[in-house]
């Protein structure tokens, strides 16, 4: 199912679940996964793939579940050494999904921009890596 949004772009609808792992170390992780096209569209022109949006879409929802097993650590009192190493993977997979999402903008959004003289879109991605690169 998609939704038609005044300002000419597109959103389509996916099916979720989620289910929980345990680690080899007894930590349990939550995630979702995505079902559907995952298509995303834009006004300006470029469509992301489904298997990129599923793909960053898989990658958040591990972040989530590790941010959720993380803050149980901190409930059940775990030692904070053991807390912080796993902050510190968090902050990683946050990078990590912050770079792919950032080389996909520049090889379709950008790509798209340039070819229309698109001058919003390209001030948008300035001030969106600022911000990235604080």
């Amino acid at each position: 199912m998609s939704d038609n949004h005044e300002h000419g772009h597109t959103h389509t609808h996916e099916h979720f679940h989620e289910h929980t792992h345990i680690d080899e170390n007894g930590h349990e992780f939550t995630h979702t996964h995505v079902h559907g096209d995952g298509a995303h569209h834009h006004d300006h022109g470029h469509v992301h793939s489904p298997e990129h949006t599923k793909s960053v879409l898989n990658r958040m929802s591990r972040i989530i579940g590790h941010m959720e097993s993380t803050k149980r650590m901190v409930e059940d009192g775990r030692d904070c050494s053991e807390v912080l190493i796993q902050l510190s993977a968090i902050e990683s997979a946050i990078k990590s999904v912050s770079r792919v999402i950032l080389k996909e903008h520049m090889s379709t959004c950008i790509i798209d921009a340039v070819r229309k003289d698109d001058l919003d879109t390209i001030e948008e991605l300035n001030k969106a890596i600022d911000k990235f690169i604080r």
